[in-house]
């Protein structure tokens, strides 16, 4: 049964069955009365994504990742956000998607996001300042960004400052002193908190800053590992920006036959299984907590503003 069907039978227009089957215009106690009585009878069910659009609610919520390239979408990270946002999505009977913003022009995909009427909410992930400035204005109120934020597109993330001060504070409290950090990419904001901690860090322990530019993987790490060993040979700790780059650190430095912790201690962030499977020093990263605050947050469920999850320092073997 389709809404025509119940109109044609009660004697009354398509707009009028709509406006009292959907609730969102006037309509007469008779027509009312006819189209509920028809409706019943012909067992008609509203059809749940044209009632959402009606209403001007949506039917999905989208994870919105920027990157240089789709591929770069195919990652772990990205499938925790996209399983809890979906979970959810669930709940509120909606649709979770993944779309790609490109890192050098992301202004035509966020205005497609804004005027599609199936959008509920946004959530940005590896945010970067030109997408928070990028953002159109009728995305304001249910969008949230996981990474960066602005006085218009809330921040919920983990405190990667106080997570990294806590494992400079360790390294140092176990004798360390020529810390090296691999860093993030440069062009994301939230690689830059950590860097930031970090220097602040070694310099209230009077110790030096030895940064090298990395990424998010094991071929950054191993990439960071040798620079740091060409240009600090007296290197006696690497901290890695996350996990991926720790373990990929690990790899040169055993090749080169330096003891892990003997000569030179590693750390990370993120706590992934393989980071418990190889010894690794580490600080927790609670993606499921962030992503479904974030999904609620754009869903409206929550209050507006930002929110940072606390990260624990976990030690093993490795530092």
């Amino acid at each position: 049964m389709t809404l025509e069907h119940v109109a044609r039978v009660a004697g009354v227009s398509r707009a009028t069955a709509s406006r009292v089957l959907t609730g969102s215009g006037p309509s007469s106690a008779e027509a009312r009365g006819r189209v509920q009585a028809v409706a019943e009878r012909l067992g008609y069910v509203a059809d749940p994504v044209a009632r959402a659009l009606v209403h001007g609610r949506g039917t999905r919520l989208v994870v919105a990742a920027t990157a240089a390239a789709p591929d770069a979408l195919e990652c772990a990270y990205l499938s925790r956000v996209v399983a809890t946002t979906a979970a959810v999505c669930a709940d509120q009977g909606l649709g979770v998607a993944l779309q790609w913003l490109p890192l050098g022009g992301p202004q035509a995909a966020l205005d497609g996001l804004a005027r599609d009427r199936s959008v509920a909410g946004v959530v940005l992930v590896d945010t970067t300042r030109l997408v928070l400035d990028s953002v159109p204005r009728e995305l304001h109120g249910r969008v949230v960004s996981i990474g960066a934020g602005s006085r218009d597109v809330p921040l919920v993330d983990v405190d990667t400052e106080a997570a990294a001060t806590a494992i400079v504070g360790h390294l140092v409290a176990t004798g360390r002193r020529r810390i090296a950090l691999i860093a993030g990419p440069t062009w994301l904001p939230c690689s830059e908190r950590p860097v930031a901690a970090y220097r602040a860090a070694v310099a209230a322990a009077g110790l030096p800053a030895r940064v090298v530019a990395g990424g998010f993987d094991t071929a950054s790490g191993r990439a960071g590992a040798r620079e740091a060993l060409r240009r600090w040979p007296d290197t006696d700790a690497v901290y890695g920006i996350c996990d991926e780059v720790a373990l990929g650190a690990l790899q040169v430095l055993r090749a080169a036959g330096r003891q892990v912790p003997g000569d030179v201690a590693v750390a990370g962030f993120d706590d992934i299984p393989a980071a418990e499977s190889s010894g690794l020093t580490t600080a927790t990263h609670p993606v499921e907590r962030i992503a479904d605050a974030a999904a609620r947050s754009a869903l409206g469920r929550v209050a507006d503003g930002p929110t940072l999850f606390a990260s624990d320092l976990v030690v093993r073997e490795s530092a």
